[in-house]
């Protein structure tokens, strides 16, 4: 991919990278190399890069095809982020560039105290609270190209999500919602909708990526603790 000043290599997620998090056994025996998205990471335009780094930031766009994985919609491994401050962990704000999305996330402390889907059509931006695991799904027939930014100073957590054989539920071709037998116990899903902070020049249709010329519009991302009311007001 060529962006602004950089030409990027995909990394690319297989359905074998995804064995644990994947719904139907006997599709992915046949399906095991099959190519299911592509990263596309640190990305910056012409004169972008140094307040790119210097704000901590990075921004990443991903292409999820559309297919369907067995009996399921495509979809990503999903992940926690790690605390940037006890008891806070690191958000994250995705763009719908193309197509449609659905973002599942999940919060959890000792158990998942909260789960809600977020339908993101082209334009609309999610935002990933403190705290909550995500997991993205394609669930239509056209290619889902989004991006994001997130601070670029953790690793993302994928072992919770591994262990308990995905999120807390399974999206299902032609859309029904099945809970994973893994999880003891989970909240009913609830759904909202995508962010709207025009305070912050996140409003649906207007381009992420501009958001670094105002990086101060961005700075939830790594100081989330002191942006709590925000978060409030999203989900």
């Amino acid at each position: 991919m060529e962006f602004g000043e950089v030409v990027r290599e995909p990394d690319v997620r297989l359905a074998e990278d995804m064995e644990e998090v994947i719904l139907d056994k006997e599709w992915l025996k046949e399906n095991k190399k099959a190519n299911l998205y592509y990263m596309y990471r640190d990305l910056w335009k012409e004169g972008d890069k140094k307040i790119i780094l210097s704000e901590n930031l990075r921004y990443d766009i991903t292409l999820i095809p559309p297919r369907k994985l067995g009996r399921e919609y495509v979809k990503t491994k999903g992940h926690y982020h790690p605390e940037v401050v006890p008891g806070t962990s690191y958000p994250e704000i995705y763009e719908v560039l193309q197509g449609k999305a659905h973002y599942l996330l999940q919060k959890k402390s000792t158990r998942i105290e909260d789960v809600v889907l977020l339908e993101a059509k082209s334009g609309d931006k999610a935002i990933i609270p403190p705290n909550y695991g995500h997991i993205t799904i394609n669930p239509s027939d056209e290619p889902l190209k989004m991006a994001n930014w997130v601070d670029r100073r953790f690793d993302s957590i994928y072992e919770d999500i591994l262990e308990l054989g995905g999120g807390s539920y399974f999206e299902l071709v032609g859309g029904k919602f099945v809970r994973n037998p893994n999880y003891k116990v989970v909240p009913e899903l609830r759904r909202a909708d995508p962010a709207e902070l025009p305070e912050f020049g996140i409003e649906s249709g207007k381009d992420m990526y501009e958001l670094i010329q105002t990086p101060e519009n961005l700075d939830f991302l790594s100081n989330p603790q002191n942006y709590e009311n925000i978060f409030e007001q999203i989900l």
